[in-house]
């Protein structure tokens, strides 16, 4: 009997060690899940703070837009068609792409600018419509400069427009209207933006800009009045240069050839490598019937511009 009893108090014991040591366990366990849990929640709320709109409008007030980008990038992985961070989107890739040196890098932003804003126009209708077609817009116009070739500018149109109409006032939209109505050779519908802009601001750019467009109308006369403010006024080497080469070619036109020379020679006076100065000077030898100094201008030309157009064609045709 004492031997049955002893077993049967060795047993109690070592069940309730058993017991006490699950009970341990389980508490650990448990501590240990709480913990982790913790531990996620808390890593959760950072990720959830990190990627909210709040945070992205701190990152876009200071200007610091790789981080807007990448941060709205992480967040429509996870909502793709969230409007307000498809424009910040679309806003950040636009200001990376014109601060860009590597044309490849820039129309690749300006490509992911023009997406996201095209999203954020179809995702919802809001306020902000205008704003987010006029952005569209610039960067349109934006990939038509970098392309080089003018595919984009109608569309640049198209949304420029839409943005005014729908009530959206930014004082450059007629200078930029001006600018895409120029690349698709609308010369009236150019000259027509560039005079309102002008109403708004007056530029030394919008002056030779209204001026070349009323040359390529064959309106010399008024070419003439905005391109000789540009000479007189501007401190702008280039603009100033340019807006003379146009005189010179409308001297040209009007047979008028002493001013045509006077201004060529001017050019070259300030910019030896200028290559269409040597080309207009040829013409006039040409026109006062000398083909040899005419031959010899064109030359020049070509030795400052081996593909100038004008001058390879002369030469090839004598």
């Amino acid at each position: 009997m004492s031997q049955l009893r002893e077993y049967e108090s060795y047993d109690k014991k070592k069940k309730r060690k058993i017991l006490w040591t699950c009970v341990i366990i389980i508490v650990l366990a448990v501590a240990f899940a709480a913990g982790v849990s913790m531990r996620t929640l808390a890593k959760h709320k950072e990720y959830s703070k990190e990627l909210s709109l709040e945070n992205l409008e701190n990152l876009w007030n200071s200007e610091d837009y790789e981080g807007v980008y990448a941060q709205a990038d992480r967040m429509l992985e996870e909502k793709p068609m969230q409007q307000s961070v498809l424009v910040y989107k679309g806003y950040s890739a636009f200001y990376l792409a014109v601060s860009q040196t590597d044309t490849s890098a820039a129309l690749a932003y300006i490509e992911d600018s023009i997406n996201a804003l095209r999203l954020a126009l179809i995702s919802n209708y809001s306020k902000s419509k205008p704003q987010i077609e006029y952005m569209l817009a610039r960067a349109y116009y934006q990939k038509d400069v970098f392309a080089a070739y003018n595919c984009y500018a109608d569309l640049a149109i198209k949304y420029f427009t839409l943005a005014k109409n729908d009530g959206y006032a930014s004082n450059d939209i007629p200078e930029y209207l001006g600018l895409s109505y120029a690349a698709l050779n609308m010369t009236e519908e150019s000259i027509s933006a560039f005079t309102e802009a002008l109403g708004i601001h007056e530029s030394e750019k919008l002056l030779h800009a209204i001026g070349e467009q009323y040359y390529k109308s064959e309106d010399y006369s008024k070419a003439k009045q905005y391109l000789f403010r540009v000479v007189s006024e501007s401190n702008d080497d280039i603009l100033v240069l340019k807006s003379r080469n146009i005189l010179g070619k409308i001297y040209l036109e009007e047979n008028n050839l002493f001013d045509a020379k006077r201004e060529f020679d001017a050019i070259l006076a300030k910019d030896a490598n200028y290559a269409d100065a040597y080309y207009g000077l040829g013409i006039i030898y040409e026109k006062q019937g000398d083909s040899t100094k005419a031959r010899s201008e064109w030359r020049k030309a070509l030795r400052v511009q081996v593909n100038h157009p004008g001058a390879l064609q002369k030469l090839n045709n004598g």
